[in-house]
């Protein structure tokens, strides 16, 4: 099976046909999609300029979406490599607990999911790495009240997500899957309670 590096080398070719390039930046996806597979095709797709189901896309827009899924990657792994630094040295200090870093890490392991997107069809505006840079930031600092890649406070806690997890708090704005560690416990608990006031309001 074909790694990240030896897949983008094939998007890459110009000797490939466009089909089998565009083939291949989807099996890019496979190892590495930060909102899940369909959110972060239908994502690179519009910031390249090209539709998802368009079959032989401009190469150079194939490219544009390759470069800003590969600057995403670095971002990640940079960001691993320093976790799993971090981690080694805690243990020899005898620091066991996990903590919400730890456990959003565990599952993001592979770099799908990092941050998931509700739907498929509602992803954030910016280019992916700098999604990764903010969520990452939020990650490491002190627990706040808005999302952490739009900034905006309209959060509602979702119990019918598709994929892991299968329930928390989604950004109504950006459309991620927020992790519970970047929000305080009261940001967390009017998510909850705006949930059953939309529920209330349906029944």
């Amino acid at each position: 099976m074909a790694g990240f590096r030896a897949l983008a080398r094939e998007v890459r070719n110009p000797g490939n046909t466009i089909a089998l390039r565009r083939t291949c930046l989807r099996k890019c996806l496979e190892r590495f999609a930060p909102y899940g597979h369909r959110a972060t095709w239908r994502h690179l797709c519009a910031r390249a300029g090209f539709a998802p189901d368009d079959r032989s896309p401009d190469p150079a827009r194939l490219i544009a979406a390759l470069a800003e899924l590969e600057e995403a990657r670095e971002v990640w792994l940079a960001y691993e490599a320093t976790y799993a630094g971090r981690r080694r040295r805690e243990k020899c200090d005898g620091i066991r607990q996990t903590s919400p870093v730890d456990d959003w890490h565990r599952n993001t392991w592979g770099g799908c999911d990092i941050v998931p997107c509700a739907s498929p069809a509602v992803q954030p505006a910016e280019p992916l790495a700098e999604v990764l840079r903010r969520v990452i930031a939020a990650m490491e600092g002190r627990p706040g009240e808005c999302c952490p890649v739009c900034a905006q406070r309209h959060i509602e806690w979702r119990t019918d997500l598709e994929r892991y997890p299968l329930q928390g708090p989604v950004c109504v704005d950006c459309g991620i899957v927020v992790p519970p560690g970047v929000l305080t416990a009261g940001a967390v608990s009017l998510a909850r309670q705006r949930s059953a006031e939309v529920r209330y309001a349906v029944a």
